[in-house]
């Protein structure tokens, strides 16, 4: 496989950890973007330890000048990044009468400005390069989720996103594909289970019982089919969401 350089943003923990890991270990160089850029370091040292090669960021996608930034210190020590993942994203889940205008906000600041300016400013070098691949995070919560009405709008608008990029890119030799996870274990999902008042396990065993294939999906999961979807001979695979999410019902 041909070395790329990959952006994971939300990389130091879950799912963007494990996509993380996975790209390097497919062979590509990998920017580590988070919030905190001490919180990356758990990431960056795994795949150096392996023997790839990877550097940590702090970033907040939400704000311009800072995305800017990151993305020339991305140039500047790994080289022109030609594959995005768009995994940033925060919880601020209540049900619609509680929820404030700041929890709207936020979440879809992080989501969804976050993942347009991240691409904006990484499509250059993908459309100089000739080819590039994306790939934005939904979730099965975009068909609807009690108490997620900012996350559900958030997911729901990563796939307009994605099928808008995929039109618009896709003669540059780019593409955008979405992945829509189901229930995955990581902390984000320890912590809601915490919120209702469950232990994790138990918790987790609780939504294992509601998926068809018995068992609760975990970031590796994820991380397969993002290595899938940034492949050479997946260029013809474009604009598509895929909901990885144990079976066929969100």
């Amino acid at each position: 496989m041909t070395e790329r350089v990959a952006i994971v943003t939300g990389a130091a923990r879950g799912i963007g950890a494990a996509i993380a890991r996975r790209l390097a270990s497919d062979g590509h160089a990998v920017a580590v973007v988070d919030l905190d850029e001490a919180a990356t370091s758990e990431t960056v040292e795994a795949i150096r330890a392996a023997g790839g090669r990877a550097v940590g960021v702090g970033a907040d996608v939400a704000d311009e000048t800072l995305v800017a930034s990151a993305i020339e210190r991305v140039v500047a020590e790994l080289g022109a990044p030609t594959i995005l993942v768009n995994n940033a994203g925060i919880l601020r889940d209540n049900l619609l009468f509680k929820m404030t205008a700041d929890d709207w906000d936020a979440v879809l600041g992080v989501h969804l400005r976050g993942a347009f300016l991240m691409t904006k400013a990484v499509q250059a070098h993908m459309v100089d390069a000739g080819w590039g691949r994306i790939v934005n995070l939904s979730s099965t919560s975009a068909l609807g989720n009690r108490g997620q009405a900012n996350y559900a709008a958030a997911k729901a608008g990563m796939q307009g996103f994605t099928k808008t990029l995929a039109i618009e890119l896709g003669r540059f030799g780019v593409t955008a594909n979405a992945i829509a996870p189901g229930f995955i274990v990581t902390e984000m999902t320890a912590s809601t289970a915490r919120r209702v008042g469950m232990e994790p396990d138990d918790f987790f065993a609780l939504m294992a019982k509601e998926i068809p294939v018995g068992r609760a999906g975990e970031p590796d999961d994820i991380a397969a089919v993002a290595s899938f979807f940034v492949r050479e001979e997946a260029s013809f695979t474009n604009g598509q969401v895929i909901y990885v999410a144990g079976g066929p019902r969100a």
